[in-house]
């Protein structure tokens, strides 16, 4: 079982930064991919931005040129650097993890508790 501890959500005003962090218990070596999600209400689940073993990092379209995802040394924290924050990105973050498992082929989700996150006008 892998744990994903969340820190640094809060309330900002429009125009204004956070830094969110996120560290897995898992190994380094079974983690294929670390991320952010996020979920307003009334609304799906999405995509903020992913970052991949190797170094490939994927982005939302609304939140790129914004938001900065980055791995830690030990590559089993990821932070999410949000600059320019708009009140439509108000909602709860998730962190994700894609770890292997066992098999070296199988790949599981896993799930932060998450983090709030509230820009005002």
């Amino acid at each position: 079982q892998v744990q994903l501890v969340e820190s640094g959500g809060g309330l900002v005003q429009a125009g204004g930064s956070l830094r969110l962090s996120c560290t897995a218990s898992a190994r380094f070596a079974r983690i294929n991919a670390m991320g952010w999600y996020r979920q307003a209400p009334g609304k799906q689940r999405e995509l903020v931005a992913e970052s991949y073993n190797g170094g490939y990092t994927n982005y939302a379209d609304s939140v790129k040129g914004r938001f900065t995802i980055s791995r830690g040394n030990a590559e089993n924290t990821v932070y999410l650097q949000m600059n320019s924050l708009k009140p439509e990105d108000t909602a709860v973050y998730y962190c994700n993890a894609k770890v292997f498992g066992a098999d070296w082929t199988s790949l599981r989700d896993y799930w932060g508790q998450g983090t709030q996150v509230t820009v005002s006008s």
